[in-house]
């Protein structure tokens, strides 16, 4: 790989505040989630983030408005971190109208197009080919742009992870993978479930770089995604990125999470991003307690904001729910 600039992450004041302010963000946002889910507000299936938020917030700055996203299933804090605003993303998990994809997509089909953030996808894997598809178009088209494509390490057992890797690896095409290894496909664990538990080797071996990184750290993650989207704008190909984190949460609302220990929650807990975060900015001297009381208080004003443009919100009619709604044409 040909050398690049410098691309570590600059940690003025301004850019740890904002690293901070959007894991809490995110924190915030899926706490409130749970509790409305509780309240019957929302509905279906919920699967949060949280614990995982250093991933979404530092790949993100890697990234410019012309990039594509896709995500997961898991994808609230990525919608957020990629810039769509809490007001519809909330009305979007409660089905109103008013919702980023008019309520049609719930928590795990948010789309939007205005910020290119492509899903939201339910089938485990789905995504790869996806954004395979969209990095094949712009760069047929001589675009200068990149794909993000998040997943999850169990997506790595499905045929279409090791049919994207190979097109993308074969076409050089400008994707960044990134991998959110939290150890536990659903229930099942890594180590029972995978020959080989260093998920980043598989990409080695269809020819594309790739690294490990410490997903509970924002600034290793930014780092990282700075390093690999300098390449891939430079026309080098994918990179691959397997970021290790943990799920502080069930892997949705329904599960009881009987496969492990609380032992082993709470020793990760102890890494959490945001209080990671938080104590080095603090001990750096790069913010002060009143920046981060600062910050929750903003929060908590934006994620009330939320909760009552959801509320506000209105039910699509019954009468347009057919509307772009595929339906093949009867043959004669």
């Amino acid at each position: 790989m040909t050398p690049h600039p410098d691309v570590k992450p600059r940690l003025d004041r301004a850019h740890v505040r904002r690293l901070l302010k959007e894991m809490i963000r995110i924190r915030r946002f899926e706490e409130k989630c749970a509790e409305l889910y509780t309240q019957e507000k929302i509905r279906g299936f919920l699967h949060l983030y949280i614990g995982e938020e250093a991933i979404a917030v530092g790949a993100m700055q890697a990234l410019l408005p012309d990039d594509a996203v896709v995500a997961t299933y898991r994808e609230h804090g990525h919608a957020l971190a990629r810039g769509i605003a809490m007001g519809p993303a909330m009305a979007e998990m409660y089905g109103k109208q008013e919702g980023c994809s008019r309520g049609r997509g719930g928590s795990m089909h948010i789309f939007d197009a205005a910020t290119r953030f492509y899903g939201g996808n339910a089938i485990v894997g789905g995504g790869l080919p996806l954004a395979v598809g969209l990095a094949l178009a712009d760069h047929m088209r001589g675009l200068p742009r990149a794909t993000a494509c998040f997943f999850g390490e169990g997506a790595v057992a499905e045929g279409e992870f090791h049919e994207s890797m190979n097109l993308a690896a074969l076409w050089r095409l400008p994707v960044l993978f990134v991998c959110e290894n939290n150890l536990y496909a659903m229930g099942t664990a890594l180590a029972i479930s995978e020959s080989e538990t260093d998920i980043h080797l598989k990409a080695q071996g269809y020819r594309i770089r790739s690294e490990a990184v410490d997903g509970m750290d924002v600034v290793a993650v930014e780092a990282a995604a700075r390093r690999a989207v300098a390449a891939i704008r430079a026309g080098e190909g994918p990179v691959f990125l397997e970021c290790r984190t943990y799920r502080f949460r069930a892997h949705s609302m329904f599960d009881a999470q009987l496969y492990r220990s609380k032992a082993e929650i709470e020793s990760w807990k102890d890494r959490c991003p945001i209080e990671r975060l938080t104590a080095w900015a603090l001990a750096s001297g790069s913010l002060h307690p009143e920046d981060v009381g600062g910050i929750e208080s903003e929060v908590a004003v934006e994620v009330a904001a939320a909760v009552a443009f959801a509320e506000g919100g209105s039910w699509e009619p019954l009468e347009d729910l057919g509307r772009d709604v595929y339906t093949p044409r009867a043959v004669a």
